[in-house]
């Protein structure tokens, strides 16, 4: 069995794109994997192209040997769009190994300890507001009366806990408030202003409203602020009793000192790459809990990192903002690593996306069943993923 072709195939996923990768062996067998270039990965295609020489007529099965190759070939830029590269074919040769041997990537990894995974609503509300909810067809959030309406589908769709991040609401001009990402209003400064303190504290009011006492409530404040503004924000939200407080900060000193004087448990991590980027975090005792973004590190180094997690006492939740291939990869992960807290899932979607695979994530009550089937236990869809293409 030889490694024949390698590329990529691009989705609509409605104000985005899904972005899938097809490894094809000499005698039929395919691999996929789900990868990402609109969470700010612009370019990672060109770099899948730029490693598939060296892959090219290879067995496929010994994936380490492979992932050794390529992060050697990308050693003085490792990391960032380069490991998401690596990651990618790493993940698309574990799903081309399962499925030669007929089994699920799971079992490549000692087989799953759990057949179930409790799942949170991400991104609830935020893909409600503005272009976006437009983009995929979604009904749009645009006060606080629709925050409470929201909160009340969550509890009807069968979700224990969702994750929001903030929502400027009271001026009539509904929006997210990311200027992290250089989007609206306090970029370049970072800074939180009182409108913003004020708009999340209505809108955690209102989503416990709508979704009563029993659901753990997330928020997500991105690369939003700097640590004084992230404590800031943190100490805002206190009084509501939440899950967790998610903030990306490349300083483990600054997160160590946030999470030391906030009684909010804090989350971060998933714009790390490797065990190398991670350790300082566990060594400074910042996170409560480690995110974790498969698609980018690849199943096999993503529970090294989980394995490291558990050494320093600390649970780990897969980033998943993807589509259903990269859910049910996250699933994976899911099933061998014991300290698992949580998983994200994005529930606002196109409404084509089951369409772009051949078996859909199995949720019930909010949780996401083991697939069974070998590799991923899911397949693409390649004339679905062709009737959308992506919108430039």
């Amino acid at each position: 069995m030889k490694i024949a072709q390698i590329e990529s195939l691009h989705a609509d996923g409605g104000g985005r794109a899904f972005d899938f990768l097809k490894i094809t062996t000499d005698d039929g067998l395919v691999g996929w994997s789900e990868y990402n270039e609109t969470f700010g990965g612009l370019g990672v295609s060109a770099a899948i192209d730029t490693l598939a020489p060296s892959l090219i007529g290879k067995d496929p099965r010994p994936v380490e040997a492979h992932v050794a190759l390529m992060q050697a070939l990308r050693r003085p830029a490792a990391g960032g769009m380069a490991q998401q590269a690596v990651g990618a074919i790493e993940n698309a040769l574990l799903d081309v190994k399962a499925r030669a041997l007929g089994v699920p990537v799971y079992e490549l990894f000692g087989g799953p300890l759990r057949d179930r995974q409790r799942l949170y609503w991400s991104h609830c509300g935020t893909y409600r507001v503005g272009a976006r909810a437009r983009a995929m067809e979604l009904p749009e959030v645009r006060s606080l009366d629709d925050v409470v309406k929201l909160g009340r589908e969550v509890v009807a769709r069968g979700y224990s806990a969702l994750k929001t991040n903030i929502l400027l609401l009271a001026d009539g001009n509904p929006r997210g408030h990311t200027p992290g990402f250089a989007r609206g209003e306090s970029f370049p400064e970072l800074n939180p202003e009182r409108y913003a303190l004020r708009a999340i504290r209505d809108q955690l009011a209102a989503f416990r409203e709508g979704a009563g006492l029993d659901v753990d409530i997330l928020v997500d404040l991105n690369f939003n602020y700097k640590t004084e503004g992230y404590l800031k924000v943190a100490r805002a939200m206190e009084p509501f009793d939440l899950f967790w407080v998610e903030m990306d900060i490349r300083n483990p000193e600054a997160l160590h000192y946030i999470r030391s004087r906030t009684t909010i448990p804090v989350a971060s991590g998933e714009s790390l790459f490797g065990r190398r980027e991670y350790r300082p975090f566990f060594e400074r005792l910042a996170m409560d809990s480690v995110i974790i973004d498969l698609p980018w590190n690849g199943l096999a180094e993503s529970l090294k990192i989980a394995a490291m997690a558990d050494a320093y006492e600390v649970n780990i939740a897969p980033h998943n903002f993807y589509s259903h291939l990269a859910t049910l990869m996250s699933m994976h992960l899911c099933a061998v690593a014991p300290n698992v807290r949580i998983m994200e899932i994005d529930v606002d979607q196109a409404p084509w996306v089951d369409d772009l695979v051949t078996v859909k994530p199995d949720i019930r009550e909010g949780y996401l069943y083991l697939p069974s089937g070998p590799g991923w236990g899911t397949e693409v869809n390649e004339a679905a993923v062709r009737a959308h293409p992506v919108k430039r």
